[in-house]
């Protein structure tokens, strides 16, 4: 064990040898026997010790959001729509693709690594005068509260990391909860099943809030539990929906508005439940502020389409079946722009898909292959690696799910991230679109090896 992994009963100033946000990562990444550890217990009196609860609860008004898939793309839009309102917003988002800082944000800028370390060592602080220790994830989000209370933030948007009942994000109450759907994901942790999964990510409800829930079905759990704290729901729809228009323009309604609205650069489902989580919060956000709003939102790896090494990219970090299904609804009327623009009347001239793949090991591999390869897409070849990331999946995993549904002469394997990236720029024509695909890590990977 390093040095400088200290006992509970340090000292503080232990840990003045951290200088830099790396190595203060580095060393909260040893303080916890275990990477996720769910539960509460730990947290509040750390919590308690910084007043982070008391500053949100006085202070703020607070969004929190659950769910599957969409998390991101939801905080995102909301706290770009308070932003232009003028509120100090708070955006809250995990995991990140490059740096760290991406996820705490004031106003739509990243902190800086200066003001992470000062939040850092005051978490550790309180930590130790507890006597209590916390994993990675409930120690960088602490610091990432403790940074909006100290800032005076009027709106906080919270991403919950894992979950919803147990997840450190829950120690703030909520002024409205949005769960964007519930589908099967961390079955270690959450259940195998959504009625058990609804119940954990209906968790961040509290007794007489507002409840955003963005899919048709409703697991009779989180029914439950919007009855037992006499919440109100609004569901996508029942209460909400939307029409998609053209490239520019889609519509949103609900029982008070009907509203032709520009078109963002993200999924219109979540941003639709994150535009009936504004509409029905206190919050004074009027139309301009909402056209701006989605003029402007945009979030790295969701759907992210980039034009790097005279060749076409897009980024999607989705990593389960639904993750999938969000994907292929927005691809596959892309990929018919694409061709139209890109193809030729030769065919050996017509573009191809070239999928750079991986995914992590405790991840249902298989459903992902499944749809991807049975969706009708021309994917000529896959390019896989294993993620430099402890559950990663091995390429022996990934090579023997993809050869149930691929030829294995389609797919090649690589050391790295790095070289799988080179290699497929290498194996494809200007006109072909390369998918990158699979993991938040597999995006962040990616996107390094093409900035060095």
């Amino acid at each position: 064990m390093s040095d400088l992994v200290a006992s509970n009963s340090s000292s503080p100033n232990d840990n003045v040898g951290l200088v830099s946000l790396t190595e203060w990562l580095n060393y909260m990444q040893q303080i916890h026997v275990s990477a996720i550890d769910m539960g509460l217990s730990r947290v509040l009196p750390v919590a308690e010790a910084l007043g982070v609860v008391k500053s949100a609860k006085d202070d703020a008004y607070v969004f929190t959001v659950a769910g599957t898939n969409g998390k991101g793309s939801t905080t995102a839009v909301i706290a770009e729509m308070c932003k232009a309102a003028g509120y100090k917003t708070a955006l809250y988002q995990s995991p990140h693709l490059s740096v760290f800082n991406e996820r705490v944000r004031i106003n739509g800028e990243m902190v800086s690594d200066e003001t992470l370390i000062d939040a850092f060592s005051k978490v550790e602080a309180a930590r130790l005068e507890c006597d209590l220790t916390l994993s990675f994830f409930e120690m960088t989000t602490l610091a990432a509260l403790l940074i909006f209370a100290e800032a005076d933030c009027d709106v906080w948007v919270l991403e919950v990391g894992l979950g919803g009942r147990l997840d450190v994000v829950n120690i703030i109450d909520p002024d409205m909860a949005v769960i964007t759907n519930i589908g099967i994901d961390h079955v270690d942790w959450l259940g195998d099943n959504v009625e058990d999964i609804g119940r954990e990510k209906a968790g961040i409800l509290r007794q007489g809030i507002s409840l955003v829930y963005g899919a048709i079905e409703m697991p009779s759990s989180v029914q439950h539990a919007i009855d037992n704290k006499q919440a109100t729901c609004y569901q996508i729809g029942q209460d909400f929906s939307y029409r998609d228009i053209d490239s520019i323009i889609w519509q949103y309604s609900n029982a008070a508005v009907t509203l032709q609205l520009p078109r963002p650069a993200l999924s219109l489902t979540n941003t639709a439940n994150a535009l009936s989580a504004v509409l029905a919060s206190p919050l004074k956000v009027d139309v301009s502020a909402i056209e701006q709003a989605l003029q402007t939102v945009k979030l790295a790896g969701r759907f992210d389409y980039r034009e790097s090494h005279h060749r076409h990219w897009l980024f999607d970090v989705a990593h389960n079946e639904q993750g999938v299904e969000f994907l292929l609804a927005q691809l596959l009327p892309f990929w018919h722009q694409h061709l139209s623009k890109h193809g030729s009347q030769a065919d050996r001239d017509l573009p191809k898909i070239k999928m750079l793949f991986s995914m992590l090991g405790d991840k249902d591999i298989d459903k992902v292959v499944q749809r991807l390869t049975q969706a009708g897409l021309p994917i000529s070849d896959w390019f896989i690696a294993e993620i430099d990331y402890p559950r990663a999946a091995s390429t022996e995993q990934l090579q023997g799910v993809l050869t149930q549904y691929v030829d294995s002469a389609n797919i090649y394997q690589f050391d790295g991230l790095h070289a799988a990236t080179y290699a497929v720029i290498a194996d494809s024509q200007p006109q072909d679109l390369i998918v990158v695909c699979g993991s938040f890590h597999t995006i962040g990977e990616a996107l390094a090896a093409l900035t060095i």
